[in-house]
């Protein structure tokens, strides 16, 4: 069975301008005491005042603690399959059963921000994308590509099979992240779970472990602060490359790692 959608609900400003922009809210609430604002009233001129319904607050039928004044009931957002993450430049980042949705969010902002290319989230053991994930990810994931799998092991399998190197990242690596020649091809990045890393499973599945350099006093770091140095250090790596990499798509069993 294909997986459901998501994103059938947003909160905050940033988010319900995402979505109103993406034609996918179906009913907004907004606060009496917002409505003026310039902002706001753009937002209800977008979605249309048929579909606006003016309340005293929003924040009983709110899941995030700070909504904003807005909650919008939206479209579903269809994941995308594996196989389209596979491309010429591809850079994915994928979470193996991250739990927190504020990291989610955070993980697709930077994401986006940074050129990665899609995202990919396990059905199962991790945090939903839900209206807090979205709330952080300020409009990134009505844009990032994400595919939702069954299993993040057969994932970076597949991935591998479809031509991608897969670069862990964890602080046992014996490689630094930082100038990794590996990351001018297509490679898929794996975030491990908070406080648990990347799972046995999911680092057997990788071609290279790579660590982030820290002082000495620093254990770790969060998941999203992670994610997001890796993705701009693949816009900085590729950017500063001497030529053209050769970005397409494809990997030779007497390939290795840089």
């Amino acid at each position: 069975m294909a997986p459901s959608g998501f994103g059938n609900r947003v909160e905050g400003l940033h988010a319900v301008e995402a979505a109103a922009a993406a034609g996918r809210v179906t009913r907004l609430y907004v606060e009496s005491r917002r409505r003026g604002r310039s902002e706001i009233e753009a937002l209800i001129d977008l979605v249309g005042e048929d579909r606006v319904s003016i309340v005293d607050d929003v924040r009983p039928q709110a899941e995030t603690d700070a909504p904003q004044g807005l909650v919008a009931e939206c479209k579903l957002i269809l994941p995308v399959p594996l196989d389209n993450l596979v491309m010429e430049g591809a850079a994915v980042i994928v979470l193996d059963h991250v739990e927190d949705p504020h990291n989610v969010g955070a993980i697709a902002r930077s994401a986006a921000a940074s050129g990665l290319t899609g995202m990919v989230v396990s059905a199962r053991r991790a945090a939903p994308l839900s209206a807090v994930a979205f709330k952080a990810a300020a409009g990134a994931l009505e844009r990032l590509p994400v595919a939702v799998v069954g299993s993040i092991p057969e994932a970076l399998s597949r991935l591998k099979d479809r031509g991608l190197w897969v670069v862990g990242l964890d602080t046992a690596g014996t490689t630094e992240l930082f100038g990794l020649a590996l990351l001018t091809e297509p490679v898929a990045i794996v975030i491990g779970a908070e406080g648990a890393g990347l799972s046995r499973l999911a680092t057997a599945r990788c071609d290279l472990v790579a660590s982030i350099p820290m002082a000495d006093e620093i254990e770790s770091l969060n998941a999203s602060v992670s994610a997001a140095l890796a993705g701009f250090e693949v816009m900085r790596v590729r950017r500063g490359a001497i030529g053209s990499p050769d970005s397409s798509v494809g990997r030779s069993a007497t390939d290795h790692p840089a």
